[in-house]
């Protein structure tokens, strides 16, 4: 058995002439927390649904769990829980009737789970999709991506539009079950306050390749502020700059745009 729930091995990805992915290569060990970085149109959602199976990279291979994720998607979908960048389910279906639709479509499928979790997140099972906050429908999309008790949780930009309050249940949620179940989780997002306590690994992607790829406590260690002494033959102190000041020295300023 891989120790590594996913491996992308040299990925490009290309839209005619312009490259979105550019010969990426990146581990995700097993029951780890991985958060990949980068400014809109660094390439990460390129990534992630070549992750999927939804696209096939120009060149390069991506495992999840030693498998292919192009040739075995249908049953690597199975064991992968997903929460997308948009809320996407029909706007006009039920929460009910999409818990309904869903169970039908996976093997693991926890009824008391997705019961219990809705009751939590006090989403009416009656309300239509369409009709709930930005923030309801993420935490519907939680519920179902945790219902098939995945062994992988794909986070596509999840907090993206979302409040203060939204953001802290959501994350919360996912801290949660990482302590009750170790599932992998691999999420792309510009919430670096609310990852830097929760990511293992951390990844900035800038224009197609990845300019950083390491341990979260090992990049900050790296990355220090130095405070000089008001003396001059004073020693300084240097403190561990946070997340949000490494991503914008190294993506750039307006990285949050």
């Amino acid at each position: 058995m891989s120790e590594n729930a996913i491996e992308i091995s040299n990925v490009t990805v290309r839209y005619g002439r312009l490259t979105a992915v550019n010969g990426v290569t990146l581990t995700v060990p097993r029951g780890s927390v991985y958060a990949l970085l980068g400014r809109n149109g660094a390439g990460k959602s390129s990534l992630v649904r070549c992750l999927l199976g939804q696209r096939q990279p120009d060149s390069g291979t991506i495992t999840a769990f030693a498998h292919d994720v192009w040739t075995h998607r249908a049953a690597l979908m199975q064991r992968i829980g997903v929460v997308s960048e948009e809320s996407d389910a029909p706007p006009e279906m039920t929460v009910d009737q999409l818990v309904r639709f869903c169970s039908e479509l996976y093997a693991r499928w926890d009824h008391d789970e997705v019961d219990a979790r809705l009751d939590r997140f006090e989403v009416s099972r009656r309300s239509k999709f369409g009709a709930l906050s930005k923030g309801q429908k993420k935490q519907v999309l939680l519920a179902l991506a945790l219902a098939i008790s995945p062994d992988l949780l794909v986070l596509d930009d999840p907090t993206l539009g979302l409040d203060v309050v939204a953001r802290k249940s959501l994350f919360d949620e996912v801290i949660a079950e990482l302590a009750d179940r170790g599932i992998t989780v691999f999420l792309t997002t510009h919430d670096l306050a609310g990852i830097e306590a929760l990511a293992d690994r951390v990844a900035i992607m800038k224009n197609g390749a990845l300019v950083v790829e390491e341990e979260l406590d090992a990049l900050k260690a790296r990355f220090r502020r130095i405070r000089f002494a008001a003396q001059p033959d004073a020693f300084g102190e240097s403190t561990p700059l946070s997340l949000e000041d490494i991503f914008i020295a190294i993506a750039g300023e307006g990285a949050q745009s």
